[in-house]
């Protein structure tokens, strides 16, 4: 996709009932090495199609994150999810009793995952599935997780909640910004799953007492 500097696409999205046309534009742009702000369950992200490094390291520039950045896969559902990390049986409980919502596991990567898109010494990924059609549709009509990491710009102390902000502060940096009306604004709640025990990495919009 181009880089010249120019608005990105506004696409007003429906967060119910998500229109097809609109949802296959955001995905052509991903599809085609964009890189898109799109709303979840806790509050916007920035997405790329798994496996562009350009799009990675436009995420990192825009959220000024060094490389030990943990970046989240947002999925469709558990058969998705579990290609591309390694889930232990009371992994997949815990993991199962807590989605779709506002959580994201860190877990060990498989082989299906870049290396450059995983945490280069531990080799570990975040995943999720979001409660929230929009995210779920994309997902969906991608055919694989989208590469993202919470739309919070390092001056801020919340990420933006709704598209006209985004556009205000990303209008040039990204390739397409979806609104489906206003968001939260506090970030998923992190657990770390890599050791004997679970960890909250951070506690956020997710209830740390279903963990």
């Amino acid at each position: 996709m181009a880089r010249s500097r120019r608005s990105a696409k506004y696409l007003d999205i429906h967060p119910e009932d998500p229109q097809p046309r609109l949802i296959e534009q955001a995905v052509a742009a991903l599809e085609e090495g964009g890189l898109i702000a799109y709303p979840t369950d806790s509050c916007y992200a920035l997405g790329c199609r798994l496996g562009d490094a350009d799009g990675l390291e436009r995420i990192r520039r825009i959220r000024q994150v060094g490389k030990d950045h943990h970046f989240t896969l947002v999925c469709a559902d558990f058969a998705q999810l579990g290609q591309y990390v390694l889930v232990s049986n009371p992994t997949f409980r815990l993991v199962k009793n807590a989605t779709p919502g506002p959580y994201t596991f860190i877990l060990p990567a498989t082989r299906e995952v870049p290396r450059k898109m995983a945490h280069p010494k531990k080799h570990t990924v975040g995943v999720r599935i979001p409660d929230h059609r929009v995210a779920h549709a994309l997902v969906e009509a991608l055919g694989e997780p989208i590469l993202s990491s919470t739309l919070l710009l390092p001056w801020q102390e919340d990420p933006p909640s709704e598209g006209w902000v985004v556009q205000d502060l990303l209008g040039e940096q990204v390739d397409v910004i979806i609104d489906s009306g206003e968001v939260g604004i506090e970030p998923t709640t992190v657990v770390d799953l890599t050791g004997s025990e679970p960890v909250i990495a951070r506690e956020g919009a997710g209830n740390v007492d279903r963990i």
